[in-house]
């Protein structure tokens, strides 16, 4: 059941991306179709071979150095992998290459394109599987987590629910807690990072409803706390992990064309190219097998 989604309004199915030349075209027509696009790899499938290679580092840019401040091996193999899987897709979208996408953070540490916003990004990665989502209609939010945390039974709602989600949760069976709370973590993980307040938003007030469709957010009371501008859904990836992603519709309505060169001066994006160190493709050695 890879990729299925269980609940929400339409957007495309999760698209898995398990290499460099992968089902982009899917991207594409998702975020044309639907505004949105979200996709998912497999730590495997964008592994570096080479931990320090040069290929690595020109697609890292000014992630580069944060890369090597990081002492985990695990934790580096997450940050490279995602920021690649990501630059890939923001590449595709695009029209660029890679190595010209520059990703800068908000104060939070929220993703987003520098000197492009006609594309809102957002990115998550737990264990071995890295998620990205895309949106041309305002602001975009994604989170995943394994699917068996024991999250209800080991005295977590408390601190991260709303009253009213603490008294749909103990309504359900038991055996549904764990997973149904899950759910609801990601889905307020993935409305704060769209909304870029991340942690400093506090979970308490605001809530989802456990088991139902995520139409809309509640107040802690359960009474409506959002109008339309909001869609949600929740997606399983292999039984193993549940998937939320959040949408604010900013109103303006999405754009068809997303290349770079037709909303930028092609020649700032020929000078954005050479300053970041973009490759002759001539003589470019092959980047899947050596980054």
């Amino acid at each position: 059941m890879t990729g299925k989604a269980v609940r929400g309004p339409t957007y495309g199915e999760l698209i898995r991306i398990s290499e460099r030349d992968g089902r982009w075209q899917q991207v594409r027509v998702d975020l044309t179709r639907h505004g949105v696009a979200v996709l998912y790899a497999r730590l495997a499938d964008w592994r570096p071979d080479r931990a320090a290679g040069p290929r690595l580092r020109a697609l890292l840019g000014r992630d580069w150095a944060r890369y090597l401040d990081l002492t985990h091996p695990d934790v580096r193999r997450r940050f490279a992998a995602s920021r690649v899987l990501l630059k890939y897709a923001a590449g595709q979208v695009l029209d660029v290459s890679p190595d010209s996408v520059e990703l800068g953070y908000g104060a939070t540490g929220r993703p987003y394109l520098r000197g492009y916003d006609a594309v809102d990004i957002s990115l998550s990665h737990t264990d071995d599987l890295l998620l990205v989502g895309l949106t041309t209609r305002g602001v975009i939010g994604v989170d995943a987590e394994r699917a068996d945390r024991p999250m209800y039974s080991s005295g977590l709602g408390k601190h991260v629910c709303t009253p009213h989600e603490l008294d749909l949760l103990e309504g359900l069976d038991p055996a549904e807690r764990d997973d149904a709370l899950v759910r609801v973590w990601t889905l307020k993980e993935a409305y704060s990072k769209a909304r870029g307040l991340g942690m400093q938003f506090r979970f308490t007030e605001f809530g989802f409803r456990p088991g139902s469709d995520p139409t809309g957010l509640d107040r802690p009371d359960g009474e409506p706390g959002t109008g339309t501008e909001w869609s949600f859904r929740t997606y399983v990836v292999d039984e193993d992990y549940i998937v939320s992603v959040a949408v604010g519709d900013a109103g303006f309505g999405g754009t068809d064309d997303t290349a770079a060169s037709s909303m930028l001066d092609g020649g700032f994006v020929d000078m954005l190219t050479e300053v970041l160190g973009g490759d002759d493709p001539q003589d470019e050695e092959d980047p899947w097998d050596t980054w």
